[in-house]
């Protein structure tokens, strides 16, 4: 799948190993090896064999340099400048706090609010990739935010492990972090938060949805093409 390059191009694509968020990701370019740009955004798929790819801003990817062969994370002249003493201090601890976590990219999506729902679990640790991709049946849109975050949580085999599990529902986070109160799905929001208990280092984060972050966007396809399949099954002739 090529996602939306334009296909006079599809049989000329070559891939360019790249970085993108502290990964090593495969960017899209032409013949002469300039990258595939649409709005501002190139293409990009993490793996060679896997079906997703991803429309990521250009600006997000750079040339892997010797430090990323060596470290494993972005080239330091490359991130965002540090303002102040106490900016700097306070990207060290969140570089401190993250470092050596599970990484967990939830979301979900509903095809009605109610109707046909999906979820969808990206979970990386250390180079290693899990994905979760599946239809949970008739819910609203909430419901299938709270289902994804306690399905990556379930599916981790170890609790000793820093986690980092990031959504971009509000209602979510409000919910299982903040202290919202809330007269839906009670059962669901108490399940997680036991869940969420067996963990010494845990952290809901919250990102901003459709705003180029590449484990939000290929959390958000995972969900979305689970609760797609089973609408367009359903609305099949003859579909029972």
């Amino acid at each position: 799948m090529i996602g939306d390059a334009p296909n006079s191009t599809k049989n000329s694509i070559l891939w360019k190993r790249m970085m993108f968020k502290k990964n090593k990701v495969w960017m899209a370019t032409d013949n002469s090896g300039k990258p595939l740009v649409k709005d501002g955004k190139v293409l990009i798929k993490y793996q060679m064999k896997q079906e997703y790819e991803y429309w990521v801003h250009e600006k997000g990817i750079y040339p892997i340099t010797p430090d990323c062969e060596s470290n494993g994370v972005q080239d330091q002249k490359r991130s965002t400048p540090v303002k102040s003493a106490s900016d700097r201090k306070r990207r060290e601890e969140q570089d401190e706090t993250t470092a050596g976590a599970i990484h967990v990219y939830t979301d979900g999506a509903s095809s009605g609010n109610p109707g046909p729902s999906g979820i969808g679990v990206y979970i990386h640790y250390k180079g290693k990739e899990k994905e979760i991709s599946r239809h949970i049946g008739i819910a609203t849109n909430n419901v299938a935010e709270l289902e994804a975050i306690r399905s990556g949580l379930l599916a981790l085999k170890s609790n000793d492990k820093p986690v980092r599990v990031y959504t971009d529902s509000t209602y979510a986070n409000g919910v299982l972090t903040l202290g919202w109160k809330t007269r839906k799905n009670r059962e669901l929001v108490k399940r997680i938060k036991e869940i969420m208990g067996r963990f010494g280092n845990l952290t809901v984060i919250q990102v901003k949805g459709h705003a180029g972050d590449a484990g939000n966007e290929r959390a958000n396809r995972l969900a979305t093409t689970a609760a797609a399949a089973h609408r367009d099954k359903a609305e099949a002739p003859g579909f029972k």
